[in-house]
């Protein structure tokens, strides 16, 4: 849903996800899984890395496209 949504900038993206994957937000005794305040359940870690490197290819092709 971060990557998807229209409202944030590729960094703000990126700060969002970052946060999730930080250890700061694992869910106690469930190391694969992350909690961020707010949110209604947690998410898988192996889902947050996915959706920062989605970021990363986006960025990539963005870069790629002629000015």
């Amino acid at each position: 849903d971060v990557v998807k949504d229209p409202h944030l900038s590729l960094c703000e993206k990126r700060e969002i996800l970052s946060s999730w994957a930080s250890d700061a937000s694992a869910v106690q005794d469930e190391p694969r899984l992350r909690w961020l305040l707010g949110t209604v359940e947690p998410v898988p870690l192996t889902e947050v890395l996915a959706a920062l490197r989605r970021l990363d290819a986006m960025e990539a092709r963005r870069q790629k496209r002629p000015h």
